[in-house]
């Protein structure tokens, strides 16, 4: 990295600890590492649990793996042995953030719990996820981001009556760990006006009931007892999924404007003195009717036919993507998106996402592609004085 870009980086000289698994803390860490910060993932000598998800090479790591843990080094560790945990104490009083996405037992066994980690340096900031949150009777259960989807209402919304239906986007875990990053981020901030830590928590469950809250706030207020109704929305119409020759679109249309533009697109101008579609919430009630009339409207042309029809009078429209179909959209390629990365053992480099995140004077930046297994494993033990006598002891001793 040029020192033109560590002077950008906002982060630089921030160090963060990375005992985090899977997405919820790996990503916190990954959008942390983006800005600068120098992350260190610490992983069991014979790596995570969540190296391979979503394999991508005979004997190499998976896709997830490769996205969660761009931007940082890799130090293979046995935390629970003496001279692991003393390694530990080095790393924490050397670093300004600890993320370990654990559960409370095991954070406290590992002496990653806050007490243990102010005890070797009192300002470093603890961020923590569990998957129901403190207080409740399910505190002490595991879960993952579909049982997150699953108990804030956002499943039975989904799919219909008969089959409820989950996101394949991970978007409980993601935002939990944008949610990490966010009150990290704080926690940094107020630690250098205070100069005290501060654990930084956060739950599955509470990202997916706040990102669900509006449906909530509706059933218990109006009692409007919702059920699915495929991929057609709630609060305005025409929105939903159609087919056309070739493929499928999304189609979403909002405000009265929006619906007057689409209704003289379709020939449909009796919509617009129609009671049934004067405003949004009378659209929504009455969306099937709106979603036939489009579905054959659609049905006639290709997708590009009725995108541009679409473009041409404001209406938001986008097609129904495939992956394959994502990864070779003109858009997403012309806007750097993606970044391709090679990485040793893959038959083609990997198109890792970029900082979702774009900031004009200080930006993210996709400096190294996710360690090997204990890459960096000597240059970080030399860094805390070990010698490479005593880095041999501690391998054949399996700490590292």
């Amino acid at each position: 990295m040029s020192n033109a870009t560590e002077e950008k980086s906002i982060l630089a000289g921030i160090r963060v600890l990375d005992f985090g698994r899977y997405i919820a803390g790996p990503y916190c860490a990954a959008l942390l590492g983006d800005l600068g910060a120098d992350v260190i993932r610490i992983e069991r000598l014979d790596g995570g649990e969540d190296r391979s998800i979503l394999p991508v090479a005979a004997a190499g790591p998976g896709a997830l793996f490769l996205a969660m843990n761009r931007n940082k080094r890799c130090l293979t560790l046995d935390p629970a042995s003496t001279e692991g945990r003393e390694i530990v104490k080095q790393l924490v009083a050397r670093s300004d953030v600890v993320i370990a996405n654990l559960p409370p037992d095991v954070l406290k066994n590992l002496s990653l719990d806050l007490e243990s980690l102010q005890g070797i340096k009192p300002d470093i900031i603890l961020t923590t996820t569990t998957a129901f949150g403190a207080g409740g009777p399910w505190s002490a259960r595991h879960g993952f981001d579909g049982i997150g989807q699953a108990m804030s209402g956002a499943v039975h919304l989904s799919g219909t009556p008969e089959q409820p239906v989950k996101s394949s986007a991970h978007w409980v875990d993601f935002g939990t760990a944008c949610l990490n990053a966010f009150g990290t981020l704080a926690a940094l901030m107020a630690r250098g006006k205070t100069g005290q830590g501060q654990k930084v928590e956060t739950a599955l469950l509470n990202t997916a009931i706040a990102f669900n809250n509006g449906m909530l706030i509706e059933e218990q207020v109006a009692e409007t007892n919702r059920q699915a109704i495929g991929n057609r929305g709630y609060t305005s119409a025409p929105s939903d999924m159609f087919r056309t020759r070739d493929g499928w679109i999304m189609v979403a249309c909002v405000g009265n404007p929006m619906f007057r533009r689409i209704a003289r697109l379709l020939g449909e101008e009796s919509w617009l003195t129609d009671p049934r579609f004067k405003d949004d919430a009378e659209r929504g009630r009455h969306g099937e009717e709106l979603s036939v009339r489009v579905a054959e409207w659609a049905a006639a042309l290709t997708s590009t036919e009725a995108l541009d029809a679409l473009a041409g009078v404001q209406v938001p429209a986008a097609p129904v993507y495939s992956p394959r179909q994502a990864l070779e959209d003109e858009h997403i390629q012309a806007t750097g998106m993606m970044k391709d990365v090679d990485y040793p053992g893959l038959a083609r480099p990997a198109p890792i996402a970029t900082s979702p995140v774009s900031l004009s004077a200080t930006p993210g930046t996709l400096r190294r592609r996710a360690p090997l297994l204990g890459e960096h494993t000597d240059e970080i033990l030399r860094e805390l004085g070990y010698g490479d006598a005593d880095i041999a002891v501690l391998r054949e001793r399996k700490v590292v």
